[in-house]
């Protein structure tokens, strides 16, 4: 057993290049079989730029509101207890509302060393256009 103590390693700023926004990581950490994870948490209006995960993630949504999206698809409200999957390779973003902070434990898998692929940052007009 090993025990990880809560704030035994330091919060993260979201990369600018990732994030649109405030955005803070904590807690992460890399599974045997090449699991990885972390705690993300929003400040309102803050979110990801658009991206994919070669085998699909999960969010475990702990607190606040947020928002998430796949390409083609409406805006959708997510709320603390959802459990978010996208599958494997669909573009997507998320992130929290405009006027709520969120935070969701995140969880994707690693292919071929690649757990995540980034693309363009969400619009402004997309990221309000779609009324949840």
């Amino acid at each position: 057993m090993e025990i990880k103590r809560s704030g035994s390693v330091p919060s993260k700023k979201g990369p600018e290049e990732y994030f649109t926004g405030t955005v803070r990581l904590d807690a992460p950490f890399t599974g045997s079989g090449g699991l990885n994870s972390a705690t993300v948490t929003f400040e309102p209006g803050a979110r990801t730029a658009w991206h994919t995960h070669p085998l699909g993630q999960t969010l475990l949504v702990v607190s606040g509101l947020g928002r998430a999206q796949r390409e083609g698809g409406p805006v959708e409200e997510i709320r603390p207890g959802d459990i978010v999957f996208f599958a494997p390779n669909e573009v997507h973003w998320h992130g929290a509302a405009p006027d709520c902070a969120m935070t969701h434990i995140a969880i994707a898998e690693v292919k071929d060393g690649v757990s995540v692929t980034w693309l363009h940052k969400v619009a402004d007009d997309d990221y309000l256009g779609g009324s949840a």
